[in-house]
């Protein structure tokens, strides 16, 4: 196992993921990601690919939809946590659960309908290998199919840590430095709340990535857009008037480019045409 890999899977065995998303901001990821799914997926009950599906909160959600969703992840705690949670779910089970790697999936060519990379966009820090998973996803689908990748923002550390007061710590501050330099992020502390291993993206990057996997790049969105620095989030999402007009400021720039460095998480779009 590469030291990356363990550095990752060690993060993971510190930090739930299922409860990030319920929680916080986490709730705006989850809702925005949720909605942008739904209008990009093909109707079920098409055949998807949630790669580096972790825990299976959105195969789980796929699956109750409707879809034949098969998850895959790195992670085996991740792939015990999806196939718990399936079995909570009598009659709309996921299609299937295993282990595995977004560069090399154990899967046919032109079998799915789409293909979720949630999460191996950002643990990988190579582009090489970032482009390989993405033309791993391409081989896997059918023509005409979609995939659907997210990245970390180049700037979410900065923004993130000028809010919650990361930055008066100095090993944050020079972690921070280099997010700003290369992309590449490391957190050399013991503090998980500094996440793990990763590249975050500048949000230029991600169509020339899709582009050199053969694929056509669509849409690249933001998902939080801005408002997962909001002070009082949770005063906001815990009123369903603001929440509305929460989402509703979302949508109107969430294609904005100007601003989607300013999301902590964004999402690509991108179409198998040939």
């Amino acid at each position: 196992m590469e030291k990356t890999d363990a550095d990752i899977l060690g993060h993971y065995e510190m930090v739930t993921e299922a409860e990030r998303l319920s929680r916080g901001a986490g709730q705006l990821e989850l809702a925005r990601t949720q909605e942008l799914l739904t209008r990009f997926l093909p109707p079920p009950p098409a055949e998807v690919l949630d790669v580096g599906g972790g825990p299976g909160i959105y195969a789980c959600w796929l699956a109750q939809r409707g879809y034949q969703v098969h998850l895959i992840d790195i992670v085996p705690l991740h792939v015990e946590q999806a196939l718990g949670a399936s079995r909570e779910m009598p009659g709309t089970q996921l299609a299937g659960a295993e282990v595995g790697d977004a560069r090399k999936l154990k899967r046919s060519d032109a079998s799915a309908d789409a293909v979720l990379l949630l999460g191996p966009l950002y643990h990988l820090t190579e582009r090489a290998d970032r482009v390989q998973a993405l033309r791993e996803a391409r081989r896997t689908l059918r023509r005409g199919a979609v995939v659907i990748a997210a990245a970390i923002s180049r700037f979410a550390s900065l923004l993130g840590g000028l809010v919650d007061g990361s930055l008066d710590d100095p090993q944050f501050a020079r972690i921070v430095e280099r997010d700003l330099r290369d992309g590449q992020h490391r957190n050399v502390t013991n503090n998980p709340a500094y996440f793990t291993t990763a590249f975050f993206h500048h949000p230029n990057e991600l169509a020339g990535e899709i582009r050199e996997a053969g694929l056509q790049h669509e849409a690249t969105l933001a998902v939080e857009g801005p408002a997962w620095l909001l002070q009082d989030f949770d005063a906001h999402w815990n009123d369903p008037a603001r929440r509305a007009r929460l989402l509703t400021a979302l949508r109107a720039l969430e294609a904005e480019p100007s601003l989607l460095g300013a999301s902590a998480h964004l999402l690509a779009v991108a179409r198998k045409t040939t």
